[in-house]
């Protein structure tokens, strides 16, 4: 009797301990089902909504947003799995990652929108009002530099050398027909600088902060074309979770169309939705 009594509660111990266990893995298990978006800014805003959304429920998906507001450590971050997928980069920048860390590749889950660069001038109203000898307000960082320079020659103002890319600068302008001056600038201060500079260079986010829309307000601006795609932002994640399907549904979760209608009403339609696959932007 005694013995058939140890039995029983061995069998019962047992059973805890799967229990426990079994609970335990249910936890965890819930725990990795909440994807974390790191992003920054206006990004973190727009996700901040998403997570709170009823279309962000019907697709099952819980999400938690963490900010970090440098790009190479939010990319690091990403890669070694403190956060799930970000929400900040364009595709040049993503690329220029990867070739920098080529242990620690990141992969493009999909497109999200394009924020216009603008030409902007308080003294002209369009391009051709522009005279010779105009200096022009460009950005003093290697990025923001050369993206400036590529808008002015899609503008028609100046020419570029063949082969132009992220690390050009004006000393590749091979043609400048109205012999334009450039003052390279912190391009945070762009806005302010409109006052004492005829012709300036702004981002939008930077335009959209001093109450600019680039879409009304700048002489010339970037649209969506093979020129601008360097310049797409997108969803990116470790390369190790290509084939996550929750991460997958975060792209379609964006391009939800009352998930769009709440960013276009909130930031004036300056964040110009782009859907394309991914073969968009890797078309040469």
């Amino acid at each position: 009797m005694r013995r058939g009594k140890q039995v029983f509660l061995t069998v019962i111990l047992a059973l805890s301990i799967i229990l426990l266990v079994g609970c335990g893995n249910k936890a965890k298990a819930s725990q990795n089902d909440t994807i974390i978006v790191g992003s920054q800014g206006s990004d973190l805003d727009i996700w901040e909504h998403i997570a709170k959304s009823s279309q962000a429920k019907k697709l099952g998906l819980k999400i938690k947003t963490k900010e970090i507001t440098d790009g190479a450590q939010l990319n690091n971050a990403t890669s070694q799995g403190q956060v799930d997928v970000n929400a900040f980069q364009s595709w040049s920048y993503y690329q220029a990652y990867n070739k920098q860390n080529p242990n620690g590749k990141l992969i493009a889950l999909g497109t999200t929108y394009l924020e216009p660069l603008g030409i902007y001038s308080k003294k002209y109203k369009s391009l051709k009002d522009i005279p010779n000898g105009t200096t022009v307000a460009i950005a003093n960082n290697p990025a923001n530099t050369s993206r400036d320079l590529l808008l002015l020659q899609k503008a028609g103002l100046i020419t570029l050398k063949k082969g132009f890319n992220a690390l050009g600068n004006t000393k590749d302008i091979t043609a400048n027909p109205k012999n334009l001056k450039f003052k390279e600038i912190d391009d945070t201060t762009g806005p302010r600088v409109l006052n004492d500079v005829p012709v300036v260079l702004i981002s939008n986010t930077v335009a959209l902060e001093s109450g600019l829309h680039v879409l009304t307000d700048s002489i010339y601006h970037e649209k969506v074309d093979q020129g601008t795609k360097d310049n797409i932002n997108i969803l990116a994640t470790a390369a190790k979770n290509k084939n996550n399907t929750n991460y997958q549904k975060l792209v379609k979760l964006y391009h939800n169309k009352e998930i769009q209608k709440y960013i276009k009403k909130k930031y004036f339609g300056t964040k110009i939705e782009v859907n394309k696959p991914l073969t968009y932007l890797k078309n040469k």
